[in-house]
């Protein structure tokens, strides 16, 4: 790798940070608590909210209603180009918005405690939805500054530790802020806590590095918006990019989408044997795996990372075909819920450090948004309305052993790109090295 740079240190000629070192980096380390920060509002305003709605008696269709405060995280991809244009007069172009959603965030949540849904249901759905808002902004920032602020080397780590902090906050929001406001709290005081939590973690954006590269951000709005498609579609063979998005997870997509239905009625455990083997050994698993894969990836490289890793999330959900036709166990689907987890860890940790490479650093904030609201198209639109059609014409056995093979067009088509992928560990700013090869010479 050329003019190779220590990942701690910053100075050119050392070699970059390997293996578990590179958690150690300084531009690495910071993301942690960012992602915990990204991670915290969701519970807060979707199944944390319902809960608390739930004992406060309303009505089942207006708690059907309040999951629609979740519609901007859906479509944060429509105001991401105001990001890419406009930046706050503070603490540089990406940090000065994740900074100022933050306290956002800590005064709206904390806001949330002072109403009762069961009174004032409205107010608290409209406060919801703009602390939605708010956290699908905060994302938008926090997605285009660690795209920003990541070496090529650091870019899976910095993903897992991504992962880590907003799987960590989804546990503080969800399962312990349950237990804080029924054991200990009440529903309103934790809010509080759950918005001091925020400005707490809003902390770590000032600790957190500027990036080495400033780029010029779009000199008008039309730019913003029109100059990232154009961008990217100008690149040779832009279509096969978006489709490997697509289909890159789309097996283990399928295999997750009714799993925790076929624990309980296709294998036969009980809710309290799936639930807790799902967030213990679920969450502990992608975790590591997710860690395992930013370690790994600095001495596999992108290409080699993502074949390895997308052929173990593919061939892992042959486990769940073992649940199907073996008697119910609970050390099996201990050991089967923390293979799958682990290896889906390892394949998010490389996939995300690809959508990284694929932005260009002017408009990351809106091509991030992009391309991970399209990897959510297998997931949402194909995953979620056909897994119960192939489980109902071939059962639950065979449908495992399909989600298999509904993977290996995607690894079929990581292979065809491979040269393409390749490019992106040419240089240590990967990113330039991928457009050159992509970019028809422009």
């Amino acid at each position: 790798m050329t003019q190779a740079r220590d990942a701690d240190s910053g100075t050119a000629g050392a070699a970059p940070a390997r293996g578990w070192r590179v958690y150690g980096g300084r531009r690495v380390t910071p993301l942690l608590i960012l992602g915990f920060a990204s991670g915290l509002p969701l519970a807060l305003t979707s199944g944390t909210l319902q809960a608390w709605a739930t004992v406060s008696q309303v009505s089942l269709q207006s708690i059907g209603f309040l999951t629609l405060a979740g519609t901007a995280y859906t479509l944060k991809f429509l105001w991401a180009p105001l990001v890419d244009r406009y930046a706050p007069p503070w603490l540089g172009r990406r940090r000065g918005w994740v900074f100022l959603t933050q306290w956002l965030l800590a005064v709206s949540i904390a806001a949330m405690g002072l109403f009762d849904p069961g009174t004032e249901l409205r107010a608290l759905a409209l406060l919801a939805v703009w602390v939605a808002f708010l956290s699908a902004t905060q994302d938008i920032a926090f997605d285009a500054y660690s795209t920003d602020v990541l070496r090529q080397d650091e870019r899976a780590a910095g993903a897992a530790l991504k992962v880590m902090g907003y799987r960590l906050a989804m546990v503080v929001s969800g399962g312990l802020a349950l237990i804080l406001a029924d054991q200990w709290l009440g529903w309103g005081p934790m809010y509080m806590l759950m918005g001091g939590l925020m400005a707490l973690a809003s902390l770590a954006t000032l600790w957190a590095p500027e990036p080495e590269r400033a780029a010029r951000p779009p000199r008008t709005l039309r730019e913003a918006v029109a100059e990232p498609l154009r961008e990217f579609f100008g690149r040779r063979e832009a279509w096969a990019i978006l489709l490997l998005i697509v289909l890159y997870k789309l097996g283990d997509a399928f295999a997750g989408a009714l799993s925790t239905t076929f624990l309980i009625r296709g294998a036969g455990f009980d809710v309290t044997e799936v639930g807790m083997v799902n967030k213990v050994f679920g969450l502990a698993a992608t975790i590591v795996g997710a860690l395992a894969g930013g370690a790994l990836m600095t001495r596999l490289g992108l290409y080699r990372a993502l074949m390895v890793f997308g052929l173990l999330q593919a061939v892992s959900n042959l486990g769940y075909w073992v649940l199907a036709v073996t008697p119910p166990h609970l050390y099996s689907m201990a050991l089967v819920v923390a293979v799958e987890n682990l290896c889906g860890g390892l394949g998010t940790a490389a996939f995300v450090a690809l959508l990284m490479a694929l932005c260009r650093v002017e408009f990351s904030a809106t091509q991030f948004a992009l391309l991970s609201a399209l990897s959510a198209v297998g997931r949402t639109y194909l995953a979620g309305p056909l897994t119960p059609v192939l489980v109902a014409a071939f059962g639950w056995s065979v449908f495992f052993i399909l989600t298999v093979a509904i993977a290996l067009p995607g690894l079929g088509l990581l292979w065809w790109m491979r040269g393409r992928v390749r490019a992106l560990d040419d240089l240590s700013n990967g990113t330039d090295s991928f457009h050159g090869h992509f970019s028809g010479g422009r």
